[in-house]
């Protein structure tokens, strides 16, 4: 069973950083989920998808794996995107295009 290792992009509804600066470790799931019949849920007899190990560090994610014997692959960082401007500047005397209707 392979295992990804990411770095989750920050909440998009807020402008902090909260749990976007830890690695996780997820498996991925064995076998795809099925819909049961009577009830019509979604299940799925792997209980492995179900952990989620956060680390501080990439280094220290890839050492969990190999001391365990996970096959992993990694997914790079998000990058932070640019600070945009606050509502108020685009009411400024002084912008560089002057604002209309």
């Amino acid at each position: 069973m392979t295992a990804r290792i990411y770095r989750p992009a920050p909440n998009a509804m807020q402008s902090g950083r909260g749990k976007s600066k830890q690695w996780v470790l997820v498996f991925e799931p064995a076998s795809p989920r099925e819909i049961e019949p009577l009830m019509g849920y979604t299940s799925s007899g792997d209980t492995r998808t179900q952990v989620r190990l956060e680390f501080d560090t990439l280094e220290l994610a890839e050492a969990y794996a190999h001391r365990n014997g996970i096959a992993y692959t990694v997914q790079p960082a998000h990058q932070a995107t640019p600070k945009r401007n606050s509502y108020p500047d685009n009411f400024r005397s002084d912008r560089k295009t002057p604002w209309t209707h």
